[in-house]
Parts: C-alpha cells; sequence; structure tokens
C-alpha cells in the first residue's frame, strides 16, 4: 500500500486544488457499506489531512467536507439496505464474506440506536451499520439524526490530528517545539496503549492501574511543565493563528458548556436523578469521581498557582493548572461513559469512553482557543479527572463489580442533562446576540 498512497498524496500535493474533493470521496468510501471494509481510507484521511493542514484548506472545511462525505455514505448504505433487505446477502463480497454483516445484524439488533453511535468508531462495524439499519427499517428521520451526530464527532477524531500536523509543520515554531511535543505525545501513547491492553486483557487490577497511571501523569505534569514552555507556545501560536470570526460564538457557547455554574447544575442534576431513581451505588461513583475532581482542581491549582496565558486583554486572576473547565467536563462525560459500558465487551467499554473524550476535549481546547489556559492546562485536567473516575470505580467495585444502569433510567437522565445544556447554552446565544446588536 506504500507506493499506492505515495502515487496519491504526491498528485495531490501537485494539485492541490482538488484536496477539498479528494476528503468528501474518501471520507464517503470509508463509511460505504462493503468498500469501507475494503479501502484503507483511515491511513488515506490521515495523509490527505495533512495536505489540508498545510495551507489549502481551513479546519472547518476539512471537517465539513469530512461530514458531509461520511453522511453521504451512511445515507447510501442505509438505503441500500432498505432496497434490498435479507437480499442482500446476495451481493459481492457479502455473498462469500457473510461474516461482515453477521457481526453488525448482531450489533444493531443488541444496542439499537447506540450501536449507530458507538459502532461509527469501530473500523470494520462502521461502513456495515447504517446499512443494517436500513435492512431492518430502521424510520430514516431517526437513522438520520443518529447518523449527523455520530458523522460529526468521526469527522473530528479521523480529520483533526491529521490537519493539526499538517498545519504544526507549516508554521514557524519554536525550535524545541517537535521534541517536546513527542515527549507529550509519547507519554499520551503509554497511557493510553496501557490502559487499552489492561482493559481489552481483563486484568484483575486494571482500573487500579489506570489510576495510577493516570496520578503519574498528572504528576509529571505538574513538575514538568516549566520544562515544555515551547509545546505551550507552539501549540498556542498554532491555534491562535487559525481563529476566525465565523468560529469565535460557537467556541464562546462550548467553553460556556464547562463554567463553574453550568457544571454545578450538571452535576446536582446527575446525582439527583441517580438518588431518585434509586441507584445508589451508581449516585456514590459520580459524587466521589464529580466532587474528587473539583476538590482535587482547586488543591492543586491553589498549590502550583501558574499564571495564565498572556493573551487575554484583561488576564483572569485565578491560577490556570490545572483547567478547571477541562478537569470538570472529563470527568461528567467519562462518568457517563463509564456508566454505559456497564456490562458490555472491554472494546465496546472503551468505545464509549472515546464518545465520552469529544464533547469533554471540545469544552477543553475551547479553552486553548480563547487563550484562557495553556495546552498543559487542559491536559493535567484531564489527567485528573481519569484519576478520580477511575479511583472511584475502584471504590465502588471493591466487593462487587458496579451493575449497568438500567435502562429507564437513561431515558430520564439523558434528556434532562440535553435540557440542562441547551438552556446555558441557549441563554449564552442570546446574550451573545444582544452583545453583538449593541
Amino acid at each position: 500500500m506504500g507506493p499506492w498512497l505515495e502515487s496519491i498524496t504526491a498528485w495531490l500535493t501537485a494539485n492541490p486544488s482538488w484536496l477539498g474533493l479528494a476528503i468528501f470521496l474518501v471520507a464517503c468510501l470509508e463509511c460505504l457499506a462493503i468498500a469501507g471494509i475494503i479501502v484503507p481510507g483511515t491511513i488515506l484521511l490521515f495523509a490527505i489531512a495533512v495536505l489540508a493542514g498545510s495551507g489549502a484548506l481551513s479546519l472547518s472545511e476539512t471537517l465539513l467536507l469530512g461530514l458531509c462525505g461520511g453522511l453521504l455514505g451512511d445515507g447510501l448504505s442505509y438505503l441500500i439496505g432498505r432496497h434490498f433487505h435479507q437480499n442482500i446477502r446476495r451481493l459481492p463480497g457479502l455473498r462469500h464474506h457473510p461474516e461482515w454483516i453477521g457481526g453488525a445484524e448482531v450489533y444493531f439488533q443488541r444496542y439499537g440506536i447506540a450501536s449507530l453511535l458507538v459502532g461509527r468508531f469501530i473500523g470494520p462495524l462502521r461502513p456495515m451499520l447504517p446499512m443494517v439499519a436500513g435492512m431492518f427499517d430502521m424510520p430514516f428521520p431517526r437513522f438520520a439524526t443518529v447518523s449527523v451526530v455520530a458523522a460529526a464527532g468521526w469527522s473530528v477524531v479521523y480529520l483533526l490530528p491529521g490537519w493539526a500536523t499538517g498545519a504544526a509543520i507549516r508554521l514557524p515554531l519554536p525550535d524545541g517545539f517537535w521534541p517536546q511535543a513527542g515527549v507529550v505525545a509519547g507519554a499520551i501513547a503509554v497511557l493510553a496503549a496501557l490502559s487499552i491492553h489492561f482493559s481489552v486483557s481483563g486484568k484483575r487490577y486494571a482500573t487500579h492501574l489506570i489510576a495510577g497511571l493516570s496520578l503519574l501523569m498528572l504528576v509529571s505534569l505538574c513538575i514538568g511543565y516549566p520544562y515544555l514552555p515551547h509545546f505551550d507556545q507552539g501549540v498556542m501560536a498554532l491555534v491562535q493563528e487559525h481563529r476566525s470570526q465565523a468560529a469565535e460564538l460557537f467556541v464562546v457557547l462550548t467553553t460556556r458548556l464547562g463554567d463553574f455554574r453550568t457544571q454545578a447544575f450538571i452535576v446536582t442534576t446527575l446525582i439527583g436523578i441517580l438518588l431518585i431513581t434509586r441507584q445508589w451505588r451508581h449516585a456514590a461513583f459520580a459524587a466521589i469521581a464529580l466532587l474528587g475532581a473539583a476538590l482535587g482542581n482547586t488543591f492543586v491549582k491553589w498549590t502550583l498557582a501558574r499564571a495564565r496565558p498572556e493573551i487575554l486583554l484583561d488576564p483572569l486572576t485565578s491560577f490556570s493548572m490545572p483547567s478547571g473547565h477541562s478537569s470538570g467536563s472529563f470527568a461528567i462525560f467519562m462518568v457517563l461513559a463509564i456508566m454505559a459500558g456497564r456490562g458490555q465487551p472491554a472494546r465496546l467499554r472503551l468505545t464509549w469512553l472515546l464518545l465520552g473524550s469529544i464533547p469533554a476535549l471540545s469544552i477543553a481546547l475551547s479553552r486553548v482557543y480563547l487563550g484562557v489556559h495553556w495546552p498543559t492546562d487542559i491536559l493535567a485536567g484531564a489527567m485528573l479527572a481519569f484519576f478520580t473516575c477511575a479511583t472511584s470505580l475502584t471504590l465502588i467495585q471493591y466487593k462487587q463489580p458496579l451493575p449497568a444502569l438500567p435502562k429507564r433510567v437513561w431515558w430520564i437522565l439523558l434528556p434532562v442533562l440535553v435540557a440542562v445544556y441547551g438552556f446555558f447554552a441557549t441563554h449564552e446565544l442570546a446574550h451573545s446576540i444582544i452583545r453583538y446588536q449593541y
């Protein structure tokens, strides 16, 4: 595949005007039934995103093209399943590889709508699940709604790393940026790899080990941030260079979802619903994890007393590390992801954690975009959240595993939390419009 990939990237480098169409088509193929299994779209998407980040396309254009391409692939797969129904097994490819559709069919029947969200991030299932949804006559409005949400998260996860890499290569960053970025990326990769290995292999003390690794990473950041100035300044320069007026309102709305008042309402609502529905152990798990993250953030922040970036015209008086928006948001969404994964296979639990990381990471990155926190601040906040969540789960599961949260509780919990987040987002949007008018 090496020469084939090199020839495509070389041609696109010489013809950058075709990059947009290339992103759209590769994203479509990656999400298209049967083709998504055969075509190595993930590697190709990363390579094309690197070229886009080198100056050919903005981040918003890259993500939007990936989103639209993914939605087209989903839609075509759904229509194929809706048209052929059970006769779909006679199509070329599936006739000789019935296991391709068999796994997706079992997964869809077991998890329903959730399978379309989670399966989006599982390679072999991603292109097959929309077709299976059509085969089982899922109503199109319901499918389309879930597909848009899943495709938006997928576009960010699969295209943002490549685009950021291309942009970083293009910009004149500090001389020590790449070595320091390599150290940070390597540490995160080792933490992720060990955590995944412990979880998938079913190690008895996997949660203990993940808590310990997260704490080690947190301590390392607290001690080592003075030795990572080029990394912080380089990432900050990369983000600030791509600020745009069009994205300003969206980023402000995103960051408001991580404000203390919003988080306090969310935490109170979450724990309150768990108590009202008599989910005592789940409530204890959430309380320990979320309150632990809040108290830990306050203690570390005032102990280190790190100054905020000087980008703000009116610098905030509170200290910088770790980011409260990052620790609080990651703690909230990790708690929800952990509860969603209870009673499910290890790979599915990890996928729920990945899904939970997307909104939390969006809130955390908004702080860097606005120049309120250094990149190491949001990393430290995330590590603090991982530590408190893993520690809380370890304590709650001391004698027996935490059971799955009943579906009836989810039907109460999710709409209420979405309504709370929606209220604060709408409130901030109204204030932003008023400020813009006057």
